[in-house]
């Protein structure tokens, strides 16, 4: 029986080829994915040439700062950190060069505690290979629950439904509530549990100190390990990020599902607000929300 030889896709020959193969390689959600190919489409269309193999540093810097000539910091490092991810992949092809954004420069941002973020950061954010799976894990379960870091953190494995992706928890004020996570949570939150049974969820890495003894409740009767205090979790999220929250990702998680029309009770629901004035802080359309809404109405747009 003779050998089965793969046959490899031909290569990409123009920018807009590369992109499109681009998106369907990542995971990603349908706003993100028109929100990278904005930024990609509004580079590409001022590049000298169509063709991804004629791609040169120089003229890669000049297309960036004429299709955004007075982005914000904010968004400029968003559109590099875009450019970036997509030059990786075009990379790895053999399309273009390696290093070819090496000159792409991040422009040094004012941080704002208040503001949600992007969700083209968010996915890059709970993409991240490079801290523990501990961490990785409050992150994603923050998003996923859009609960309070507190709440999180005093969480007991004994409290998790794992099946219903649920756990029950109590909220600001001392109310006995609910919380739920999505398929991301899920998928790393076995290897917090590590089979234990009991004790808190979130462990610290640090041993005990003598003169910080916690409460036993605080502590893990398998490895006598304490609870991940909300300080240090915030210490490391901040030092990991550069700057960012962990308010910031309740305040993101709420915010993108108010973009996607989710109406105020069901978000009152999803936060455990008590007040319709509090949740309303959160329904506040993002720049790139209103880019993607703005396409979509394009009446000028090719219809498939």
């Amino acid at each position: 029986m003779g050998s089965v030889t793969a046959l490899r896709a031909p290569s990409a020959t123009t920018w807009d080829d590369a992109l499109d193969r681009f998106l369907v390689t990542r995971d990603l959600s349908i706003t993100t994915q028109r929100v990278y190919r904005l930024t990609l489409n509004h580079v590409g269309a001022r590049l000298p040439s169509p063709r991804i193999a004629d791609v040169t540093p120089a003229a890669l810097s000049t297309a960036l700062a004429a299709a955004y000539p007075d982005a914000a910091a904010s968004s400029w490092n968003r559109h590099v950190a875009t450019l970036r991810s997509f030059l990786a992949f075009t990379t790895r092809q053999g399309w273009t060069e390696p290093g070819l954004a090496g000159t792409l420069e991040r422009r040094r941002e004012t941080p704002d505690h208040t503001r949600a973020l992007t969700r083209a950061q968010i996915d890059d954010l709970l993409a991240r290979k490079d801290v523990p799976v501990r961490d990785r894990c409050l992150w994603r379960m923050l998003y996923d629950t859009a609960a309070r870091t507190e709440e999180v953190l005093r969480l007991n494995v004994e409290d998790l439904d794992l099946e219903q992706r649920r756990a029950v928890t109590v909220r600001k004020g001392g109310a006995i509530d609910t919380i739920h996570w999505a398929s991301g949570t899920s998928r790393v939150l076995p290897y917090v549990v590590e089979g234990r049974a009991n004790g808190p969820l979130f462990l610290s890495s640090r041993p005990i100190q003598a003169r910080r003894a916690p409460a036993l409740a605080d502590i893990d009767p398998t490895t006598g390990r304490a609870r991940l205090s909300y300080a240090r979790a915030a210490q490391i999220f901040t030092s990991a990020t550069r700057g960012w929250t962990l308010h910031q990702l309740r305040h993101s998680a709420l915010t993108h599902l108010a973009e996607d029309g989710v109406p105020l009770p069901l978000l009152m629901a999803k936060s455990r607000h008590e007040s319709l004035r509090t949740v309303q802080r959160y329904v506040h359309p993002s720049t790139e929300a209103v880019a993607a809404l703005t396409a979509r109405q394009d009446r000028a747009a090719r219809r498939p």
